[in-house]
């Protein structure tokens, strides 16, 4: 992530083929409506580095249209989408015509084929669907029975939409499939680095390493990035990013979550499990979901005492969630998450990078923190050891 912050300018470069590009949509793509030859927008959200220099600036679009599209109708069928991926143009006016493929939608209960098409989930084949299944099999012998229980049913969970509905701030990978020569903006984000930084060092050295967990305080997230500035600073950053407060563990919370999962669709405000910092909860905790509880960008911060600079100083820990399962030691479900939480670390300094209010940034190096780790669920944690710090 740093190679992208500290990597030269390219005053013209070719992009090899296979190097990923991540993308975000600005407009709804969904099977419903959509068309061939339909027209759609993504913006470019990393810097992509070729040869230790920037040859392509976040904050480009990319323009595509539909290839292919097939709605779901009736409970067993499977909505398809192909996107086709035209043209990359910047805010200056260059642009040239772009070779890519699908390689992979963030965040999504949908598969990708090998050609890159979008394969839709099956609504007969969800926790919603199967109920309706099995009451529609009680009606053979019992149907007042049957009528009873599908008015349960419905009172607690809806019908599966099966449809691909991706909407505007879906994330996504693609891979070109030719060189792309370019010559538009190349400019990274004009950020400086944090001073002093031997104060810094000790600054960001004197923080806890690990959060634990509410219950039995075992070890558990690591923490990985810092923010200097006030909390309305921090939170009007995530929400220019595209981030959504987690809404707190409750009855109504829990209960949506239950839905949320038979039915196989998003939550966008699903809470989060409770971690301590110091004997202390989170302050804010944000996520980032598509079309799926089971993954999920998330993140929480805690406000630490004194400042720096001048400028309130807060400590987060971000994991990538990237699936769920029935544990039987907690008689619970659990997300397993990407082991290699640098990468989620570049995720909210890219994200943040991104809404342009980031003022400062420096990677920290922590030699006292092991690379590699446990969380409290047995997920392993791999990381370099530094912590990002950005100021707003």
């Amino acid at each position: 992530m740093f190679l992208l912050l500290a990597a030269g300018l390219a005053t013209a470069a070719r992009i090899p083929s296979g190097t990923e590009i991540q993308i975000r949509l600005t407009k709804e793509v969904n099977t419903t409506t959509a068309k061939v030859g339909d027209a759609f927008e993504a913006l470019i959200i990393a810097p992509v580095v070729v040869d230790g220099h920037i040859a392509l600036a976040a904050g480009a679009t990319v323009t595509g249209h539909v290839k292919e599209v097939t709605a779901a109708v009736n409970p067993d069928d499977q909505a398809v989408l192909a996107l086709a991926f035209d043209e990359i143009r910047d805010a200056g006016g260059k642009k040239a015509g772009i070779a890519a493929k699908l390689t992979g939608v963030d965040n999504a209960r949908e598969s990708l084929d090998a050609d890159g098409r979008i394969q839709g989930i099956i609504a007969s084949k969800t926790g919603s669907g199967r109920l309706d299944q099995g009451i529609n099999k009680v009606s053979e012998k019992y149907p007042s029975f049957a009528e009873l229980l599908g008015s349960v049913k419905q009172a607690v969970l809806k019908g599966t939409d099966a449809n691909i509905d991706y909407k505007p701030g879906v994330e996504m990978t693609i891979a070109l499939t030719k060189p792309l020569d370019w010559m538009g903006a190349v400019k990274g984000p004009d950020i400086a680095s944090i001073e002093p930084q031997d104060q810094l060092f000790r600054l960001v050295n004197g923080q806890p390493f690990r959060t634990a967990t509410e219950k039995d305080e075992r070890p558990s997230d690591i923490t990985t990035l810092m923010f200097l500035g006030t909390r309305q600073q921090i939170e009007d950053a995530f929400q220019k990013a595209g981030w959504t407060p987690a809404a707190k563990l409750s009855d109504q919370s829990k209960l949506e979550t239950f839905r949320a999962m038979a039915e196989m669709r998003g939550y966008q405000e699903a809470p989060v499990s409770v971690l301590l910092l110091d004997g202390r909860p989170p302050d804010l905790v944000f996520e980032k979901i598509n079309d799926t509880f089971a993954a999920r960008h998330h993140l929480r911060i805690w406000q630490r005492p004194g400042t720096f600079g001048g400028k309130q100083i807060w400590v987060c820990a971000a994991t990538h969630d990237t699936g769920i399962s029935f544990s039987e030691a907690s008689r619970t479900f659990i997300h397993q998450i990407e082991p290699r939480i640098d990468l989620e670390r570049a995720k909210v300094v890219n994200d943040l990078l991104l809404t342009g209010v980031v003022r400062g940034l420096s990677l920290v190096d922590r030699p006292e923190l092991p690379r590699d780790m446990f969380n409290a669920t047995g997920d392993a944690l791999k990381t370099d050891g530094g912590m990002a710090v950005l100021s707003f």
